[in-house]
């Protein structure tokens, strides 16, 4: 049998089979975790664990939370799922109610992904006789500023937020507004888990603002979110606006085999 096959059943390269599963473990768990739970759920040697850890985290798969003695999964791996995303499952399921969600907002509305510390813009209805905005498909834009990416930074466990916004240097910034220090971004990610939405004001586009609700996956993993944005002259509600999107982000979620739970604040 050619090098690199498999017999009955068992892998040639156990180490690649470690890694993958090590992945597939934090990826399913709501936070970092101990070294040693990895080890104990996959019957892995914890010696062997930190040595695929520490090659992981070299890559950004991973992130050490030392103060914690925790791992959890790294930049490369959200890259890899919005890479995932970005294909046409999610892009064609998510056109059609971006269409419904333009129709009844008649706002312009889009659909994110996280992409590292920024969101990509995967899908976008324009309505009609609306602002141009910069949301284009293939966009990315700093998380912490959007409504998108607040949305599902909200949804993250803290420590991954924490592993994403180490300190001042990991905030960028585009008309001086908005968070600038992992305590201020705490703060506003502590409102939207308050509301059940996200909102940005100004802080993308001066004069623009909008209201975003992240799309959750069977476990709750925040794997994109919607948003509409209309501008700030007007008397639109952002509450009346969470409620629709909201609704448009859950049929989301069912379609892709996402949670059916309905949040109260919405």
């Amino acid at each position: 049998m050619p090098d690199g096959f498999a017999t009955a059943g068992r892998p040639q390269v156990p180490a690649a089979d470690q890694t993958l599963r090590i992945l597939s473990f934090l990826a399913r768990q709501r936070g970092p975790v101990p070294a040693r739970t990895v080890a104990t759920a996959l019957g892995i040697p914890r010696s062997s664990v930190y040595h695929l850890l520490a090659a992981l985290q070299e890559h950004q798969f991973v992130v050490h939370l030392p103060e914690d003695r925790r791992w959890g999964l790294g930049i490369a791996a959200f890259e890899l799922a919005s890479g995932y995303a970005r294909q046409e499952p999610l892009a064609r399921l998510g056109g059609p109610v971006l269409a419904e969600l333009v129709d009844r907002t008649h706002e312009s509305a889009h659909l994110a992904v996280m992409h590292g510390r920024d969101v990509l813009y995967i899908v976008e209805e324009r309505a009609a006789r609306r602002p141009a905005l910069v949301t284009d498909v293939g966009v990315r834009l700093p998380a912490h500023l959007t409504a998108t990416g607040r949305a599902m930074l909200a949804a993250l466990p803290a420590e991954q937020v924490r592993a994403l916004y180490p300190d001042a240097a990991s905030f960028s910034d585009r008309t001086g507004q908005g968070p600038r220090r992992p305590r201020e971004l705490r703060e506003v990610l502590r409102e939207v888990r308050a509301r059940g939405y996200a909102t940005e004001d100004g802080e993308v586009t001066l004069g623009l603002a909008s209201v975003g609700v992240a799309v959750l996956d069977h476990v709750g993993w925040p794997v994109a979110a919607i948003a509409v944005t209309y501008p700030t002259e007007g008397d639109r509600d952002p509450v009346e606006f969470a409620g629709v999107i909201g609704a448009m982000a859950r049929e989301l979620g069912r379609r892709m085999g996402g949670p059916r739970k309905v949040d109260p604040k919405l």
